[in-house]
């Protein structure tokens, strides 16, 4: 599958950044890296460029409408055109996660907004933003970031749960809408990945101390037919395939990529 001559806004952190390493060198891709923060935005950027591909870091911040603008305008400068949109931009934070000291009726409601708007919020304003450059274009494809989350609610985690089913839901909701309204060649899917061991969830799944697994990380490898967490190098196969033309009649769904762990019941 090729991609070349397309050209994606990603993101940088965690297992976003391996969006942009998918771009071969020689390829006529352009990657545009959006990220918070300028300095984690240019690294990738500058790996990107070390492998042959061309990238822009720019600084951006997915739930500032005019930050995307800013963010948008500054893509079409260079570039001349958006043609994919990755939205990973997501994450969880200790203060929205039940423990024995927090209960949920106890979790601080500003914890639970950011948690909810970092993950649902963080990809609506984006698709609106190249969205609507995607619908002048008449084409384009959109990919968000969902979770195994959104199909099966895991202990702890409310907010994180219920936003990841938001954006499963809105991912449905806008693969309809713009193929209805604006081009049958705008497709919206979204990738559902299991369990990645990632800063915002190390917390969880490791002890701080001993660096061994919880509990927690221990019921999830035993419920992983894999029997692993997910390395971001596993992502790369179906990025590629939903990006790429080989998913031309591909619109509205949710791919898992869980090793297993939705296909098993545990017994």
């Amino acid at each position: 599958m090729a991609l070349g001559g397309q050209c994606p806004p990603g993101a940088s952190p965690g297992r976003g950044r391996r969006v942009g390493d998918l771009s071969p060198a020689g390829d006529a891709w352009g990657d545009r890296v959006l990220d918070l923060f300028e300095e984690a935005a240019q690294r990738v950027a500058d790996d990107i460029a070390a492998q042959g591909g061309t990238a822009l870091a720019v600084r951006c911040d997915v739930l500032d409408k005019a930050s995307l603008e800013a963010a948008r305008d500054a893509v079409l400068t260079r570039f001349g055109r958006v043609d994919i949109l990755v939205n990973g931009a997501g994450g969880n934070k200790k203060q929205a996660t039940t423990s024995p000291d927090l209960s949920f009726f106890d979790l601080p409601p500003d914890a639970i907004r950011w948690v909810f708007d970092l993950n649902f919020v963080g990809t609506l304003l984006p698709s609106q933003v190249f969205g609507k450059l995607m619908a002048e274009q008449g084409q384009g494809v959109i990919l968000n970031i969902s979770s195994m989350n959104g199909f099966r609610p895991l202990t702890r985690i409310p907010a994180y749960s219920a936003a990841k089913a938001a954006v499963s839901n809105f991912t449905q909701w806008l693969a309809v809408h713009v193929a209805q309204e604006y081009s049958p060649r705008i497709r919206v899917n979204a990738l559902a990945p299991g369990f990645f061991l990632t800063e915002q969830n190390r917390f969880l799944l490791t002890d701080e101390a001993s660096g061994e697994l919880t509990p927690r990380g221990r019921t999830i490898i035993e419920h992983t037919p894999m029997g692993r967490f997910g390395d971001p190098e596993d992502l790369i196969g179906t990025v590629v395939w939903l990006l790429g033309d080989g998913a031309r009649f591909v619109t509205g769904v949710v791919v898992p990529v869980d090793g297993g762990f939705s296909a098993f019941s545990g017994v």
